[in-house]
């Protein structure tokens, strides 16, 4: 009977912090950032690309300070239970000058290990689909929280926009377990790829609007 009462207030608790999703701020980035770091510390792709795990967080709070913050469509819960990062239609992919202006705080963050994010950056580039889309490059849920609903919850708001917009959505998928996830929320696969020589598989997704 514990056991089952002690489920119940889990779910519960969960069922409520899925409820306050809502638009992270810029102010939020290091809590954001580890959540990310934690939630993606045995990802393969992200071992892979990032094999330094100290230079994981450094680059999601890069990333988030200099680029996604900045389009104002990252989502987390009022208890930073996970991030769900999206990129508007056409701002997906960052410009030249920008990309140069960025460069320092990428050898400061990456140091040795800067050519192979380069060439996983370019991998996950080479196949990017050209018409408009909302493009989800990050949904992280941290460990304590994870297989409660809150991926779900949190990706929901820009899914609701893609319909009311007639608007696709893409990502990459990294596991298996991420791949049904998506599933069920309508996307399917459209390539199997590699971010290089030895990389595990990615699986690039594409999400038609319903309706």
């Amino acid at each position: 009977m514990g056991r089952q009462v002690d489920t119940r207030r889990i779910l519960d608790i969960a069922t409520h912090e899925a409820a306050t999703v809502r638009k992270a701020t810029a102010g939020e980035w290091e809590r954001l950032a580890s959540v990310l770091a934690r939630a993606f510390h045995d990802d393969p792709a992200v071992q892979w690309a990032m094999p330094d795990e100290s230079s994981r967080e450094r680059a999601f709070g890069l990333y988030l300070r200099k680029l996604w913050l900045e389009q104002d469509e990252c989502y987390t819960t009022d208890g930073v239970a996970g991030v769900c990062v999206w990129e508007l239609p056409g701002q997906w992919k960052v410009p030249v000058l920008q990309q140069l202006r960025l460069l320092p705080a990428m050898i400061s963050t990456f140091g040795r290990g800067l050519p192979r994010v380069m060439r996983a950056l370019t991998a996950l580039e080479s196949n990017h689909p050209v018409e408009d889309h909302y493009y989800l490059p990050f949904v992280g849920i941290a460990p304590e929280w994870q297989r409660r609903g809150i991926g779900a919850a949190l990706m929901r708001p820009i899914l609701d926009r893609c319909d009311r917009e007639g608007v696709g959505a893409y990502l990459e998928a990294t596991t298996p377990r991420n791949l049904a996830l998506y599933e069920r929320h309508g996307f399917a696969i459209t390539e199997k790829f590699t971010l290089g020589k030895d990389s595990p598989p990615l699986w690039r997704m594409w999400r038609k609007p319903a309706g």
